[in-house]
């Protein structure tokens, strides 16, 4: 099972605050983490790209400032104390990789920039092009802005979702605890540790416990929560032990852990999620020229389309028909509909003449494309 994460080629990384925070000083843990570093520099140099969701701002601008354990915090107490965190955080993560010639970019979102369409395309791109650009992404929730209301409360589903966002092949949270038992093993001498979950079930459920350190608002539920959400998004999950150096390398040496296995690659449950979860609220008829492409996998270009109907926004499900009505796919648009209206017929080279701003040079990325069986077979009828 350690083929996962060292055949993967996007790993996304957890690590809580109990991890890199010493939870007596508020001091972070630095030694550790410059073997964290390590391991992600042993990474890369295989072709791997890895993006870091990381705790921590909390726990260390709250130590910093006086304040009492995270629980007992007020909102906006753990506002201050992320904004004040996060500039330390930062800096550790750039320094302990800097050693390694790696540079970092710092992300922050909200539970709302992983669930609004437009916001998840905007924060999917900005992951992808600074992962593109040879940068370490280290991600965290937006805490200095987020409201209880619009806030994940740990890192555990941030970080699924992140993966599930990027396509990402295997996830990996470490934690204080080596994966995932029958039953507490700190109250229960003889539970043993589950090495693979190929389904979420009841009784799995049934061995989660509540919420594990003052340092860390997470716990096993919300790691079968991720569990659930990466898994469905073609990732693989590993739950493993944290508190140990090098624990990457740990992990591919074979370390206690629990994986749970996903049931289809990233892009096929993307495309399920596109084709089947969600409704399309507008159409986009196609020339021949442009159904050729779609059927070689190509992209969809404004070039290509000849008409659009109903009102949408960027990001919402759109349906894709050839000239004769027949529905070939179903995508999330670049463009709302207006802008898609006005480009439609025009190479992508005129779009900023346009429309006043440079966009997307597609109408719809074939990563946000899902095509029908049928479009699909035409594939090997079409000529090269």
């Amino acid at each position: 099972m350690t083929e996962r994460l060292t055949n993967a080629k996007r790993v996304v990384v957890k690590i809580g605050s109990a991890l890199l925070v010493d939870a007596a000083t508020g001091k972070i843990r630095t030694v550790w983490l410059k073997t964290l570093a390590a391991d992600i520099a042993r990474m890369r140099t295989r072709g791997q790209q890895v993006i870091v969701v990381s705790s921590g701002a909390i726990a260390v601008g709250s130590k910093a400032l006086g304040l009492g354990p995270r629980a007992s915090l007020a909102l906006e107490e753990s506002q201050a104390a992320a904004a004040y965190g996060q500039i330390g955080l930062a800096r550790a993560y750039q320094e302990a990789l800097d050693g390694h010639d790696i540079k970092i970019a710092q992300v922050l979102l909200t539970l709302g920039d992983t669930e609004g369409r437009r916001s998840y395309l905007n924060a999917r791109s900005t992951l992808t092009k600074l992962l593109d650009f040879n940068l370490v992404p280290v991600v965290n929730e937006n805490d200095t802005v987020a409201t209880t209301e619009i806030r994940y409360g740990d890192n555990d589903r941030l970080s699924a979702r992140v993966a599930s966002m990027v396509d990402a092949d295997c996830l990996v949270l470490l934690s204080d605890i080596d994966g995932l038992y029958t039953d507490d093993p700190a109250k229960n001498k003889s539970a043993t540790l589950v090495r693979e979950v190929s389904d979420i079930t009841a009784d799995i459920e049934a061995m989660a416990g509540t919420a594990g350190t003052d340092m860390s608002t997470g716990g096993m539920i919300t790691k079968l929560e991720a569990g659930r959400i990466a898994t469905q998004a073609g990732v693989h999950m590993v739950i493993a032990r944290g508190a140990v150096d090098h624990p990457l390398q740990a992990i591919e040496d074979g370390a206690n852990a629990t994986w749970f296995t996903a049931h289809a690659t990233p892009a096929d449950a993307r495309k399920r999620w596109i084709s089947g979860s969600l409704k399309a609220v507008g159409t986009i008829v196609v020339d021949d020229g442009a159904e050729r492409a779609l059927g070689r996998g190509r992209s969809l270009l404004p070039a290509g389309v000849i008409k659009v109907t109903g009102r949408f926004d960027r990001g919402d499900a759109v349906i894709v028909k050839n000239m004769s009505g027949v529905e070939l796919g179903r995508g999330l648009a670049a463009y709302g509909s207006t802008d898609a209206a006005r480009i439609a017929g025009h190479k992508s080279g005129e779009i900023e003449a346009l429309l006043g701003y440079r966009g997307r040079d597609e109408m719809i990325h074939r990563d946000h494309l899902a095509l029908n069986r049928t479009a699909k077979d035409t594939k090997s009828e079409l000529p090269k």
